[in-house]
């Protein structure tokens, strides 16, 4: 048997943020039990369906290496009570159908989300806005258990990078929670 290929979407573009190095954790949680590729998604222009097809390079990229992936697990943080735009801007893109034989890349994708933040409310706000978007495009949502991680700076070492204190039990068992919902 093949293994599992997982596609982590982190949605800050930030080269350090929280949620890449959560995604990160996850990554070495994993092992080799599947592939855990992040994916790289800075070079995706804004959508506009004036450059839409051909879709640009960037963007049939993005597609094939969602296509081939088993699962999808979203790293997000909270902005204003919502997920990032970058991230927002990269499903409108994955959403749209490849061309006028194949469907969409997201749809009956296993999907899993994960969040940390610096402030008080974690991410589950946005989270559930979204549940609410990749519902609508038909991916198979994990609702339970979502991992949603307040105060980030309360979790990080002397130099500042993630470590994560008492949240790791939480993500090992979101990471189990995650590799037996794909394989369903």
């Amino acid at each position: 048997m093949e293994r599992l290929k997982i596609v982590a979407i982190v949605g800050s573009l930030r080269k350090d943020s929280f949620n890449r190095q959560l995604a990160l954790a996850a990554k070495e949680l994993v092992g080799d039990r599947a592939e855990f590729t992040l994916l790289d998604y800075a070079d995706v222009p804004m959508m506009n369906e004036d450059v839409e097809h051909p879709a640009p390079e960037a963007v049939r990229r993005v597609r094939e290496l969602v296509k081939a992936a088993d699962g999808v697990w979203f790293f997000t943080p909270e902005y204003n009570h919502f997920f990032p735009g970058v991230l927002k801007n990269l499903i409108d893109w994955l959403s749209r159908p490849v061309s006028e034989t194949e469907g969409q890349v997201l749809s009956k994708k296993p999907a899993a989300i994960s969040g940390i933040t610096p402030g008080m409310s974690g991410t589950g706000i946005a989270q559930d806005h979204l549940v609410t978007l990749i519902s609508l495009l038909n991916m198979r949502v994990m609702n339970a258990p979502r991992l949603t991680i307040p105060n980030a700076h309360q979790q990080v070492d002397e130099g500042g990078r993630l470590a994560l204190t008492a949240s790791a039990p939480y993500l090992a068992k979101q990471v189990e929670a995650f590799l037996r919902f794909v394989q369903k």
